[in-house]
């Protein structure tokens, strides 16, 4: 007898068991069953900065593009489904008409989405959503591996490695700028130190802030703290003094390299003793000066040695 209730008790907990897994998926695939309960989701895990998540209702290519993101640009783009700065928390109900209502709370601000009816068409859906006190969008959602993934955002295609690349190229484009300029400033300010002293600064670092009525060769005040520390717009400089003949005793270079190469800039740079800018993508090695020239307007190209 006893031996029969151990085998009925054996038997229900092993069914039990069994059950466990498919009632963990039933948990996990109902969150995407329909459009609204994904989109709710969807927005949740952006308003919590749950990346992992997130990435689950996104289309395959998309979530693949996403988790390959830096951190700050998978944030960023959290963020503008949260309309949040920092990750908040999601309170997910709804209203009389048993449309979903979500509000994102954080520190000084919360952010209330409300879904209106959505329509579906085979396997794509739209939901109307306001966002209160502010503008009214639709978001657009694609039925994928029996799940609902977002698509769109208002008529906007969520192409997350195209917008990775836009991102990018931006990003990259000002940092060069920015050294490029940065490498006149120290071009201009080696030269006024010259000028001033009679000889060329033993590191960029002399070339930096000084107490008030304390100008001397060590701290020239020629150039701000930031640009005196040798990183500036993403990008490293190094200058050195370049040994010349007894009549030019006042060449130096200057060269620029990302301090990560292909998210701060793709070009390395060098600023020659001649006064030229030589630029090529080095792989975040340094440029020299067998590199092609950059054209600049006639004022930007004073001479070094002046």
């Amino acid at each position: 007898m006893r031996r029969a209730v151990r085998l009925e008790i054996s038997a229900a907990i092993i069914f039990a068991l069994a059950l466990l897994p498919v009632a963990s998926v039933l948990a996990q695939d109902s969150d995407d069953a329909t459009p609204s309960s994904a989109l709710s989701a969807a927005l949740a895990a952006a308003c919590g900065a749950n990346e992992v998540q997130f990435a689950n209702y996104l289309t395959a290519e998309n979530a693949a593009a996403f988790r390959a993101l830096p951190d700050e640009q998978r944030t960023a783009l959290m963020k503008r489904f949260s309309f949040l700065d920092a990750a908040g928390k999601p309170l997910i109900s709804s209203d009389a008409q048993n449309h979903a209502v979500l509000r994102c709370r954080g520190l000084e601000s919360t952010t209330e989405f409300r879904f209106g009816d959505a329509r579906v068409h085979e396997n794509l859906a739209f939901i109307p959503v306001t966002v209160v006190d502010g503008a009214k969008s639709e978001f657009g959602l694609v039925r994928e591996n029996g799940g609902w993934r977002l698509l769109s955002l208002g008529l906007v295609l969520l192409d997350i490695p195209q917008l990775s690349q836009q991102w990018a190229q931006p990003a990259g484009s000002s940092a060069e700028d920015g050294a490029i300029s940065a490498l006149q400033d120290l071009q201009q300010a080696i030269q006024s130190y010259h000028r001033a002293w009679g000889m060329l600064p033993e590191s960029i670092a002399e070339l930096g802030p000084a107490p008030k009525d304390q100008i001397s060769p060590q701290q020239a005040a020629l150039v701000d703290e930031k640009l005196a520390s040798g990183s500036v717009s993403g990008y490293q400089f190094r200058y050195r003094i370049v040994p010349g003949s007894q009549e030019d005793q006042n060449a130096f270079e200057i060269s620029a390299v990302p301090e990560s190469y292909g998210k701060t800039g793709q070009r390395s740079f060098l600023l020659d003793s001649s006064g030229k800018i030589h630029a090529a993508d080095k792989h975040g090695q340094m440029a020299s000066s067998s590199d092609p020239v950059i054209p600049l307007p006639a004022s930007d190209s004073a001479d070094t040695t002046n």
